[in-house]
């Protein structure tokens, strides 16, 4: 059965401005005509975008430079403001904004696994090294855990906040915590999913009979996340790809 995500064609209406903080309502309804554009494409202008949102162009005017500082447009004096190419020049403040909108899709999430499986193991080794005896403490704790989502989003969360830290490199935990709001809202679509939640729960027993070996620790870490990968696009329906084939195809269509 495919899991039903928050997959979006960004064919829709703007939001009703009463349902958000306006400077949410705004970003919000700029996000969305950015996220259903190519880069390279002009938006309206100011005077347009206020009539069409219903706002007045003050906030309008702060909330498109707000964007563009965080690297989403380029706003160009004298010309249209156009859309840049956000997931190649962008930086975190990309991800967080798109955590907050809640505009995470299953694509998205299925990168984040990706990036994950690239990190945690390095971490993980070099976190049982130095601390084994701390983090075998932490995992005790796994037997105590709920069959909520939300439950395993946060204690998955502070397992790897506390491998972070106890790997000694200060770049670790400044990178998980770039991705906190992230986290929390793919964390909890993830661990929605049932086989995420049981193979979670063999991780951390694995995790801790691999103490206090750094090296066996590091590959029940990349097993993992492997498998958790798998469990994501099984459940997603491929949706990472057919994202990207999306994103290709409007490409070839503006050319």
């Amino acid at each position: 059965m495919t899991f039903s995500t928050q997959q979006r064609t960004h064919e829709k209406t703007e939001p009703e401005p009463g349902a958000l903080r306006p400077s949410d309502y705004i970003e919000k309804a700029l996000l969305d005509r950015i996220m259903a554009g190519v880069p390279g494409d002009a938006l309206p202008s100011e005077r347009e975008l206020a009539l069409a949102l219903g706002v007045n162009r003050q906030p309008l005017r702060e909330a498109l430079q707000r964007l563009s500082r965080d690297g989403w447009i380029e706003i160009r004096h004298g010309k249209p403001t156009v859309i840049r190419n956000y997931r190649e020049e962008g930086g975190l403040t990309i991800l967080d904004t798109l955590a907050r909108q809640e505009l995470l899709d299953a694509g998205w999430i299925s990168s984040l696994l990706d990036v994950r499986l690239a990190l945690a193991p390095a971490y993980g080794y070099a976190a049982v090294r130095r601390n084994a005896a701390g983090i075998e403490a932490y995992l005790q704790r796994s037997t105590l855990l709920t069959d909520a989502a939300d439950a395993f989003a946060i204690y998955d969360w502070q397992l790897h906040r506390l491998l972070c830290i106890e790997s000694g490199n200060p770049v670790y935990p400044m990178l998980l915590n770039s991705f906190s709001s992230v986290y929390r809202q793919a964390g909890e679509l993830y661990f929605s999913l049932p086989g995420a939640r049981e193979s979670s729960r063999m991780f951390y027993s694995d995790l801790m009979a691999a103490l206090p070996d750094a090296e066996r620790a590091a590959e029940e870490v990349r097993i993992v996340m492997r498998r958790s990968i798998d469990i994501w696009l099984a459940a997603s329906g491929g949706a990472a790809g057919s994202e990207q084939a999306s994103t290709k195809s409007k490409k070839r269509g503006r050319r």
